[in-house]
């Protein structure tokens, strides 16, 4: 499975600290067995983020992580972002996310994770901590090569 990775912060796009979300997600993505094929740092700007979704599609990216943006603060426009280009929501995803990270943290109930459909590939936008990150991709990766089946209309037998 092809997958693009977009850490979405405007600190570290503008070098004030490392990105530890995106190697994050990447290590992870390749313990799945995932070919990560393309990799984006963009500034919390709707423009940047909608840019480096579809350019990570152009390259073949059949799913595509993001990691920040996703709280309550003035600057977190991730779930805008990704809900003016997607051509339907998947509500479960981010149901799941904060149902089991409520188990770990209180503040969960602030996330606004999801995922959306863009075409035929999988968009799913995760907490900017690197470990939520990780642990919510981890309460849905269960789900996502099936959903990836369907979108790319791979022939699965019921």
């Amino acid at each position: 499975m092809n997958v693009g990775i977009i850490t979405i912060s405007d600190r570290a796009s503008k070098g004030l600290y490392d990105d530890l979300g995106g190697p994050a997600l990447k290590k992870t993505s390749t313990e799945n067995g995932w070919t990560v094929l393309a990799e984006a740092l963009v500034p919390d700007e709707k423009g940047d983020i909608q840019r480096a979704i579809r350019e990570q599609i152009n390259r073949g990216c059949v799913l595509v992580l993001t990691t920040g943006g996703t709280g309550v603060a003035q600057r977190d426009v991730t779930p805008e972002a990704v809900i003016e280009i997607a051509d339907r929501e998947l509500p479960g995803f981010g149901e799941i996310m904060r149902m089991e990270s409520m188990k770990i943290t209180r503040n969960a109930i602030l996330s606004r994770s999801l995922a959306v459909v863009v075409g035929r590939t999988l968009i799913i936008c995760l907490p900017g901590k690197p470990s939520g990150a990780v642990e919510c991709l981890g309460f849905v990766t269960g789900a996502i090569p099936h959903c990836i089946e369907v979108l790319q209309e791979v022939p699965t037998s019921c």
